[in-house]
């Protein structure tokens, strides 16, 4: 079995290649054609969780299973909120074949679909881009959305200051990009083509009211009691979502904002033409992900192929 950890799949993980590779997948996934069970999650005494996403790909013949772990307290402890695994097996076998660092393919993957979605849904004459969270997926967001628009302007908004100029100035690293730091508050949002709220908020960062026609809102944060994006602003957006049955779930597996409502469709169902995406330069357009493991087995595929081709990786036996 080939193991891999952070700094080996974050070598081996091509972005652009990964938006790409989702592409085929989430058409698979909307159409039935993937084996993927609901995500299922044992509770720690209120601490944390521990979740499993299973998942099989018939076109890549890809089995794979993700555990990761939740703990938000540690962020006291200077440990990370979100820890993870991803294992591969063999689809004729089911022998183990690989085991991966899963935090660097969630931030990966998830920035990924992000990234997707904004190249379906947002307008493409798009060039200011706001970041909502500093954390991880604030700056996997970042990295990504390079790769499906031409960002002339970052801006990035967060509670802590300090946390805000940091990932300001890395962002500001990157030639010919201008950057500016803002609270959490309606003037981040004003004049800004593409958001990407990347935080594990309780109470709202994205409300309608703070958003402009034209718009177009990726919302990755997931919160047990919480929501990141407001009623408003899903009642004046078109909502799309990877997954109908993932997304208005209940928590660990959908998102607080879904429930109770439908979501106008899947990214699948768009990238097939089984359904509409943005239909106005003046539509607000919201991609609400909760993540699904089809996006962990097609990252986890991608970066097992590179090792072996490149021959990274510590081969064990068990």
């Amino acid at each position: 079995m080939l193991v891999l950890n952070r700094k080996q799949v974050e070598s081996l993980l091509d972005v652009g290649v990964l938006i790409a590779a989702l592409k085929p997948a989430m058409m698979d996934l909307s159409a039935g054609r993937v084996s993927m069970p609901a995500r299922v999650a044992a509770q720690v005494e209120g601490k944390g969780l521990l979740g499993a996403m299973p998942a099989y790909l018939p076109a890549s013949r890809t089995l794979s299973c993700k555990l990761v772990n939740v703990f938000h307290g540690n962020a006291v402890f200077g440990l990370p909120t979100h820890q993870a695994v991803v294992m591969l097996f063999d689809a004729d076998t089911g022998s183990a074949k690989a085991t991966l660092d899963g935090a660097s393919i969630t931030a990966l993957r998830t920035a990924a679909g992000s990234a997707l979605a904004t190249r379906l849904l947002a307008r493409p004459e798009s060039r200011a881009a706001l970041i909502v969270g500093t954390g991880v997926q604030a700056r996997s967001h970042a990295l990504a959305i390079r790769h499906v628009m031409q960002v002339n302007e970052f801006r990035v908004a967060g509670r802590d200051p300090k946390h805000t100029e940091a990932f300001a100035a890395e962002l500001a690293k990157e030639p010919g990009t201008l950057v500016k730091t803002y609270g959490i508050e309606p003037e981040a949002f004003r004049g800004a083509d593409v958001v990407c709220a990347c935080t594990h908020a309780e109470e709202p960062v994205v409300k309608g009211a703070w958003l402009a026609p034209g718009m177009h809102v990726n919302s990755v944060g997931l919160h047990p009691q919480g929501r990141e994006v407001d009623m408003d602003a899903l009642k004046h957006a078109r909502v799309v979502v990877e997954f109908r049955a993932a997304a208005t779930a209940p928590f660990p597996s959908g998102a607080n904002e879904l429930r109770d409502m439908a979501p106008h469709a899947e990214i699948g169902e768009i990238l097939s033409g089984h359904a509409s995406g943005r239909e106005s330069a003046q539509q607000i357009t919201l991609f609400k992900s909760v993540g699904v493991a089809v996006q962990d087995a097609v990252a986890a595929q991608l970066v097992y192929d590179a090792a072996r081709r490149q021959g990274v990786g510590l081969e064990i036996a068990f």
